[in-house]
């Protein structure tokens, strides 16, 4: 029984891979379609994957600037310090909330420049400094950066607050867009890609009309009938696929290295390393070519093989 289900895989195979070769031209057609619709999948997924890691830098990164009055004491200073990490957006750690005292940012502006190093060098007691203390603040969602924002000004003995609210709405903004388009474009090639499948097949069908009707008369049932069909939208799956899958692992493993190891600004910025991405993101190519040659197959039979 094993045996005869292997010869029976077999035939399908063979049959499939004769039918590929004898409708070359649509099956070309299918080919390509399915690797530029694979390709653009692959840019989409890179993109999201891509996205998704600036966007979680950029929440670790992003930083509420707490000022705090000029004649504030140390000890009011940790008390504010106490009172900000206890609000509900506050990321634990005690990176979370630094303060940055007004004769560390003194000596950090001296080293900066000269000019500032001659006015300030006389500055050596705190109450002869007219800079300000200032916490870093980092949260944990920053879509309640504002809120968050809001809470700490209102704590008393902070001066002024600064966020970078602007610039990180600006930037969701932005990959959102990206991301939309993407998947928007993806599902209309995947669309056409099957639909062009089952125009192959269906053409597949109807050249060999006359075997099927062979088939019928010496007992072949629905499935034998079917099956090579369905194996034949299984290999263009697999066939539109590989350019994909070749330039998403030695493409961007390559961008990577081009970019010194995945930075487009700084540490501020960078790529998701090829490691495991590139082999998650080619299985999932796979997948989609297999699983839209099947679909388109499996509809072309199913509406034009009348059994």
């Amino acid at each position: 029984m094993f045996m005869k289900l292997i010869r029976i895989l077999f035939r399908n195979i063979r049959d499939a891979f004769k039918s590929i070769i004898r409708n070359f031209s649509l099956s070309l057609a299918s080919i390509s379609c399915i690797t530029i619709t694979l390709l653009v999948v692959a840019i989409s997924m890179t993109l999201s994957v891509n996205v998704n890691n600036m966007m979680k830098n950029i929440e670790d990164d992003v930083t509420i600037v707490a000022w705090l009055d000029k004649d504030i004491t140390l000890e009011r200073a940790i008390e504010i310090e106490d009172e900000i990490r206890a609000l509900p957006n506050i990321q634990e750690g005690k990176e979370a909330v630094i303060l940055d005292d007004k004769e560390s940012i003194r000596q950090e502006w001296m080293k900066a420049s000269d000019t500032y190093k001659d006015i300030m060098k006389n500055w050596d007691l705190r109450e002869d400094n007219p800079l300000k203390d200032a916490y870093q603040v980092k949260v944990v969602d920053i879509e309640k950066l504002d809120e968050t924002s809001d809470q700490i000004a209102a704590i008393d003995g902070v001066f002024l607050v600064q966020d970078m609210e602007e610039m990180v709405d600006r930037l969701i903004g932005v990959f959102d867009v990206i991301t939309k388009i993407t998947y928007v474009i993806v599902i209309a090639l995947i669309l056409v890609t099957a639909f062009l499948i089952s125009n192959t097949i269906k053409i597949t069908i109807f050249s060999r009309k006359r075997e099927i009707d062979i088939m019928r008369l010496v007992g072949a049932s629905n499935s034998n009938i079917r099956i090579p069909f369905v194996f034949e939208g299984l290999f263009l799956g697999i066939l539109g696929s590989v350019i994909p899958i070749l330039v998403t692992v030695y493409g961007y493993t390559a961008l990577y290295g081009q970019l010194d190891h995945g930075r487009l600004f700084g540490s501020f910025i960078t790529l998701v390393k090829p490691n495991s991405f590139v082999y998650i993101a080619s299985l999932i190519l796979l997948l989609i070519g297999v699983v839209v040659g099947m679909f388109g197959s499996w509809r072309a039979v199913r509406k034009h093989l009348k059994i």
